[in-house]
């Protein structure tokens, strides 16, 4: 699971993972980092659409210059350069990512 630890999608993610004892290893952004190969590889199966947070602060106190004509690689820029635009969580499970949290989404995943 890759995201940022103070993110409340993360905790929730995190504690349903816990609860329903599956074993996960968290890559936390901030503290651990994020690569080229790793955003290339979850956009090639994402898309930078899904994958760019537009609706969080940090989207949204960008120059209006770097929010406009955004293309895959303007945003795969962006993403490396703030890794809190990227949506969270995203989860790698048997080689397939997924993005986001819902309790159902993840029983359907794991269950």
């Amino acid at each position: 699971m890759y995201g940022i630890a103070n993110c409340d999608t993360i905790k929730k993610a995190k504690k349903w993972l816990a609860e329903n004892n599956i074993e996960f290893t968290f890559h936390d952004y901030r503290k651990d980092g994020i690569d080229t190969g790793f955003l290339a590889d979850a956009e090639a199966k994402l898309g930078y659409e899904v994958m760019l947070n537009k609706r969080g602060t940090t989207f949204r106190q960008l120059d209006d210059s770097d929010k406009t004509d955004i293309t895959r690689e303007k945003a795969l820029a962006l993403l490396l350069e703030h890794p809190a635009m990227v949506k969270r969580p995203i989860l790698n499970h048997n080689g397939t990512f997924h993005i986001g949290f819902k309790p159902a989404q993840y029983e359907e995943i794991f269950c």
